[in-house]
This record gives structure tokens, C-alpha cells and sequence, in this order.
């Protein structure tokens, strides 16, 4: 059994679930995501892929601000930054193995 480890932001922005070890990744959500920021994914309205974007990233807290600004403005809220991840059901997880679908 491979060793876990943690899920590639490419495969963490469009994962639908996991399964046991595996990630389960969607393979034209992926396509559809690659190339774009976490930014991009914001203003574009893809929340969810842009909160594991931003956790992914290497100055979490400042992407994380990001998303959550487009968003508060978009839905009217005032959500604060670190209360994303459990808004969108995200988080940064291990798995010993991804498949795409």
C-alpha cells in the first residue's frame, strides 16, 4: 500500500469525494479548473475549487481573504475567511491514491 500524502491542489480542486485511500477526482472539472488561480476560480463563481485552492496554496490566509471577499460581495454575506473550508465542505486531506473519473 502506498504511503498517504496530501492531494495535489490539481486533484484537491475538483475531488467529489474520497473513497477509503483514494481521492476521487472529477477528470472534466479538472480540465476545466487547470491553469486557473485561485482568483480565477473566485470570479468565475467556483467557491468550493477556490477554497481548496487557497488552502493549497503557499500564503493560505491571504487566498483565503480573496475568496471570501467575491464571495461576501456576490451572496451578501460576511462570511469570515477561516470559516470557508466548513462553508464548502473542504479540507487539505491525504490519500494514498487518486482516480480520475
Amino acid at each position: 500500500m502506498k504511503k498517504p500524502r496530501i492531494v495535489s491542489r490539481a486533484d484537491a480542486v475538483a475531488a467529489i469525494g474520497y473513497d477509503g485511500d483514494a481521492a476521487l477526482v472529477d477528470g472534466s472539472a479538472r480540465r476545466l479548473y487547470e491553469g486557473l488561480s485561485t482568483a480565477d476560480l473566485a470570479e468565475r463563481g467556483f467557491f468550493r475549487a477556490a477554497t481548496i485552492s487557497a488552502l493549497s496554496s503557499a500564503s493560505p490566509d491571504g487566498e483565503l481573504g480573496l475568496v471570501a471577499r467575491v464571495y461576501n460581495e456576490r451572496a451578501k454575506a460576511s462570511y469570515a475567511p477561516e470559516a470557508l473550508p466548513r462553508l464548502f465542505g473542504v479540507a487539505r486531506v491525504t490519500a494514498s491514491r487518486t482516480l480520475v473519473l
